[in-house]
């Protein structure tokens, strides 16, 4: 007789292989063809709202693994809120304007932006623009994100760019918006001016000079025969700029003699200074307070030119000789120091940082080309007395990744002085992931300057201002600022560049100030941070499914002096309060030696490769595996780690379902009260993964619910539980109540399982949906979270049964020793004998079957006291003897018994077996 089919083997058409990269593509189509987003959104219609605000990624490029991770961190938190019965719609933006995309015009379409027509021109950059939104757009569709994707926001849409048109006049309308001339961030590379946030510091090599300045007039305080005041700089081609010195008046400064020269610096760095410029023979003599050399007046070293010596706060004994070259044009100290002392103000150098006529023997040299014919002057004048190089952390155009400089040029700002308090305020009501995010933020905010916003690019939305031609004062006004964002609105903003000047003005315009009726347009454009900066206003209070404030912003750590600063600026600045209840940061992703991937390196992981040869599952596994908020390494070998976990998930989800095959839980489900012992203890540990993976979903700590949900079905139902019920799930009658009972809280557990698992690895848990019994939902995504069951928490079970794991576990080790000494071949060939303490003697003589709880042919629980003869292997509380199970092999359920062979019509069966092929 064939005892094999007299079995209830596991039987299901769910694959043992994910074979995800073919499978996902066919699931994503499946959502797409049923609309699930919107149908999840109109099954959570009513319900409270969870706004997630997607930060815009840039629209230049295929999507790299750093996006990946940001997208599917999202996701996740989308996911989960939905499925806990939240409103939370994904409304994916991207942002549009800028420096990249006018530099990929300029260089792939070869055109020259100064002799294009303007408007030809921006229609080409946004065309560029719009092919990376469809390309981004679908391979984010490929990493399983669930969003509006044919809704998005995309700043160079009309009405976006109108809200932000509306944004900026409020914030004139309030005082914060000014034009002056300042010393701001220039890049010569972007031809622009730049924000601190556009700002990245990296090694650069830079000339290191000591140079002099002879006195001229020493206010009958310092000599000014062969009297020099000397100065340090890496910036030699400022020098041409020099219009003072900086001393600090608290300091002491000491006159240095060597040879017929005397040396003005400071006391506390004089030995230094001369060591540096390998001067051995010297001595100090007369000192004086900072304050004493006040008015002090020097001579530039090749112009006729006075270089006064001033008071700065900003001067430091960190580096240098105390004693700053100042040029107001070129540095915000500088500029305000120059300000204070009516220095003047010089800047001679153009937009491409070239030096210009007002810098006369350099002229028309770039800047760092300068460096070394400025120093070659003062060598030649005889007051340069040190010439070396070297490497340090210097700002960058983060966009072009070129150095920047210094440069006074006239800009219009938002004034951070205006609304410091507030932002501070609204930091302090923000909930920050990680913790010392708000500190991060408060700081930037603290020390920031007042945020520069015009760029000197075409690409963008356009500065609404317009100037007098009588008198140059600029117009706006609340008509002007309605007005052309009701252009705008329909338009776009192309209309600034195609429309006469007169049509973009409200009727009956005049200027405030001379009344005459003639202007000119502005030519500069925003910041594009003002364009990302304005999506709360653009998205979160236009669209009607969104609300503002969000709950959630979610973005890399760099956008803490981005996105993050930009929007609390203009939410701030506009309506009093954050645009955000929460701000989560992710780190950056690293390759395994913990390097930045870039294509030089060779090091970058490619997210859609790892789509096509994993799958989406596998990358998103690795995500919610990692501590996010921390730079993350990612290789191939970490790949293949979580895809041998993701392995035995699926393999957990496989067995569950084979095993319920033959369950109905409309007719076959056992009530709670009628539940086998150790099944009530299953569903008691699933309500404590219930708790602990909402815990974890809540505080968006996405490696807690990986460890909780892998250790769960690899540990607790692989190793125990589902490995204790094989013997009844396959040998008892199908319809007998202690298989049932398994059955039903199998059901139960892989109902809440792959429910948790959901945000996770969506596309897995649909298709396990699919093949459920007893399920109602046409997806899984419809569904809601599970919850924990309080009557199930029946804490004397739980001690109860956690003790006779440990029990187990070191009977388990006993069975192991045995294995490897070739005493036994499996567990089922043993017998194990049990040597218990009193209270231990107890708990395992409550155990229905100690055989089937140990996975054991026989099991003899001894008294306490008495005593085992032979070697034992010993636990706490316990000690294990092994020895191979006497009797036969059933050929039915494998267990060694004495009572095969008993039955003429069953002779290779045990008792056990068969009386139950005879019930059969």
């Amino acid at each position: 007789m064939d005892y094999k089919k007299t079995l209830n083997l596991p039987q299901t058409d769910f694959p043992m292989r994910g074979n995800l990269p073919n499978r996902e593509p066919e699931m994503q189509q499946w959502w797409n063809d049923m609309d699930l987003y919107g149908k999840v959104q109109q099954s959570r219609q009513g319900n409270p709202k969870f706004i997630l605000h997607d930060g815009p990624p840039y629209a230049n490029g295929d999507i790299h693994i750093g996006h990946a991770l940001n997208k599917v961190l999202k996701d996740f938190i989308i996911r989960y809120k939905s499925l806990q019965g939240y409103d939370a719609p994904y409304i994916p933006g991207w942002d549009t304007h800028g420096l990249p995309i006018e530099h990929a015009v300029v260089t792939k379409a070869g055109v020259d932006r100064k002799k294009m027509d303007l408007v030809a021109f921006r229609e080409q950059c946004k065309d560029y623009a719009l092919s990376y939104v469809d390309r981004q757009r679908e391979q984010f569709k490929r990493l399983g994100v669930r969003g509006d994707w044919e809704n998005p926001y995309i700043t160079l849409d009309p009405q976006y760019e109108a809200e932000q048109i509306r944004v900026f006049g409020e914030m004139v309308k309030k005082g914060y918006v000014y034009r002056g001339f300042r010393s701001i961030y220039w890049s010569p590379s972007s031809e622009s001016a730049l924000a601190d946030a556009e700002i990245e510091y990296k090694d650069k090599r830079s000339p290191s000079i000591y140079v002099t300045f002879p006195v001229q007039d020493g206010k009958g305080k310092v000599p000014e025969k062969n009297t020099f005041v000397v100065i340090w700089t890496t910036t030699p081609w400022t020098i041409p700029a020099n219009l003072g010195i900086a001393l600090h008046a608290d300091y002491r400064y000491v006159l240095v003699r060597t040879g017929d020269r005397q040396l003005l610096m400071a006391e506390d760095l004089a030995d230094g200074v001369m060591k540096e410029v390998g001067i051995e023979d010297y001595e100090k003599g007369q000192t004086f307070a900072g304050s004493e050399l006040a008015g002090v007046i020097c001579r530039h070293p090749f112009y006729d030119r006075e270089s006064p010596l001033v008071m700065g706060d900003h001067v430091t004994l960190d580096a240098g000789t105390g004693c700053v070259h100042t040029a107001p044009g070129h540095g915000v100290d500088d500029f305000e120091l120059g300000r204070k002392y009516d220095l003047g103000m010089l800047c001679p150098v153009d937009e491409k940082g070239y030096l210009t006529a007002e810098a006369p023997g350099f002229e028309g040299m770039f800047y760092e080309d300068a460096n070394k014919a400025i120093t070659k002057k003062l060598e030649e004048a005889g007051y340069l007395l040190k010439l070396s190089f070297i490497t340090h952390q210097y700002p960058h155009d983060w966009r072009t990744r070129k150095p920047v400089i210094f440069r006074a040029t006239e800009q219009w700002f938002a004034s951070i002085d205006g609304f410091r308090d507030q932002l501070l305020e609204a930091i302090k009501q923000v909930k920050w992931y990680p913790d010392w995010g708000e500190v991060r933020l408060h700081n930037m905010v603290a020390d920031r300057n007042d945020w520069c916003i015009s760029r000197q690019r075409v690409w963008g939305v356009p500065l609404p201002i317009f100037y007098c031609r009588s008198c140059q004062h600029p117009y706006i006004t609340d008509e002007s600022i309605n007005h052309i964002a009701t252009i705008f609105e329909k338009e776009g903003s192309n209309a600034w560049y195609s429309w006469d000047t007169k049509d973009l003005l409200p009727k009956g315009a005049v200027c405030s100030q001379c009344g005459e009726d003639h202007f000119r347009k502005e030519t500069d454009i925003m910041d594009v941070w003002f364009d990302s900066g304005s999506s709360h206003a653009a998205v979160l209070k236009q669209r009607e499914e969104t609300s503002w404030p969000a709950d959630v912003y979610l973005e890399g750590s760099d956008q803490y002096r981005g996105w993050f600063n930009s929007s609390l600026s203009t939410a701030v600045a506009t309506r009093g309060s954050a645009p955000y209840r929460s701000v989560i940061s992710n780190g950056f992703t690293m390759d395994g030696e913990g390097r930045k991937m870039s294509k030089s390196l060779g090091n970058v992981i490619d997210p859609i490769k790892v789509t096509k040869t994993y799958g989406a599952d596998i990358l998103r596994l690795w995500i919610s595996s990692v501590d996010y908020q921390s730079d993350v390494r990612i290789t191939d070998g970490n790949l293949k780690q979580i895809a041998e976990v993701y392995r035995k998930i699926r393999n957990t989800f496989r067995f569950l379902l084979g095993n319920l095959s033959d369950f109905n839980p409309d007719t076959h489900r056992v009530a709670i009260k009628d539940l086998d012992e150790l099944d009530r203890f299953a569903l008691l540990k699933l309500q404590r993964l219930v708790e602990r993976t909402t815990k974890a979903y809540e505080k968006y700590e996405f490696h807690q619910v990986y460890y909780a949900i892998h250790h769960y079905c690899t540990v607790f139902l692989s190793q125990f539980y589902l490995d204790v019920l094989k013997d009844r799930l396959y040998t008892l009658p199908s319809d007998s109540s202690k298989r049932r009972s398994s059955q039903t809280v199998m059901y139960e557990t892989l109902l809440a399982l792959v429910k948790m698992a959901n945000p996770i690895i969506p596309h897995t848990t649909e298709e396990v949906w699919k093949h459920m019994p007893g399920v109602n939902s046409e997806s899984i995504q419809l569904e809601y979270f599970p919850s924990v069951d309080s009557d199930l928490l029946d804490t004397k079970l739980e001690q109860k049964w956690d003790r006779l794991m440990s029990l187990r576990d070191t009977v388990l080790k006993a069975l192991e020793q045995a294995r490897n000494e070739k005493v036994i071949g499996n567990s089922l060939g043993a017998s194990v004998a049990l040597y218990p303490t009193e209270s231990d003697f107890q708990l395992l003589s409550s155990v229905d079957s100690l055989e089937e709880l140990l996975i054991v042919s026989q099991a003899k629980l001894h008294q306490p006291g008495d005593q085992p003869e032979g070697e034992t292997v010993e636990g706490e509380g316990l000690h294990v003897q092994v020895t191979p199970a006497e009797g036969e092999k059933c050929q039915r359920c494998w267990v060694i018994s004495p009572t095969v062979g008993q039955n003429s019509q069953h002779p290779e069966l045990c008792n056990r077996c068969t009386g139950i092929v005879k019930g059969l």
